[in-house]
């Protein structure tokens, strides 16, 4: 396990931090299983009971057990606690990535942006969302910067959320990170500066909006 020990003074015990591997999402939106069972739930005192309630399978992400203390869940991640029944979201906030705990139906759906797409194979579209995921589709009818929300771990469209004014959205970076409102304004990029759009009052770089709503959130915030 990849993991530091950090000097916290003479006479107590060291701690041991989980380092955030390298994957599919920011590091900024990530969190390690070792953090979340030990720092932010509390279900272990330290790294040892934590990698110990891991092995025995008692932690999923996406519905997919996960035994690695170091393996990092991001963004619109679901974290579910087995056995006690417990389920949890990876969301934004000013403070950095934090958990917020939903309902046994939320669990069951992860909204997921479209970062861009492209053609491929036997005429096919395929689909590169926010989490490094993609999807193939048969017809190119979904457009960049629209949510798709799917069902887990099925991953099938449930429902399309289109990125435009009305909508609700959730800035996911940025000073104004953890904020929401109904997107009023949209501005095009240009050569000298990229599009912009404007949730509630806040104006903020496009790419760091999320929509997740129509008239109202379809997730716990």
């Amino acid at each position: 396990m990849h993991t530091k020990r950090i000097s916290i003074g003479k006479g107590k015990k060291p701690r041991w931090f989980a380092i955030i591997r390298a994957g599919s999402q920011k590091k900024e939106n990530s969190l390690t299983m070792l953090y979340i069972l030990r720092d932010v739930l509390k279900y272990a005192d330290n790294s040892r009971e934590a990698s110990r309630i891991l092995n025995n399978g008692l932690v999923s992400v996406n519905k997919k057990v996960i035994k690695e203390p170091n393996y990092t869940a991001g963004l619109m991640d679901v974290v579910e606690i087995l056995k006690v029944g417990k389920y949890y979201r990876i969301l934004p906030s000013g403070k950095g990535p934090k958990l917020r705990e939903i309902t046994e139906q939320e669990a069951k759906i992860k909204p997921c942006r479209i970062v861009n797409k492209q053609s491929v194979k036997n005429g096919k579209i395929q689909l590169n969302l926010h989490d490094g995921t993609t999807l193939l589709i048969e017809k190119n009818t979904f457009k960049t910067k629209d949510t798709l929300i799917l069902e887990i771990p099925s991953r099938k469209i449930k429902e399309v959320l289109e990125y435009k004014k009305g909508n609700v959205a959730l800035i996911c970076q940025g000073r104004h990170s953890g904020e929401t409102g109904v997107i009023s304004q949209i501005t095009e990029g240009t050569e000298s500066g990229k599009s912009k759009t404007k949730v509630g009052d806040i104006e903020t770089m496009t790419d760091y909006v999320f929509v997740i709503g129509k008239e109202k959130p379809l997730i716990a915030i």
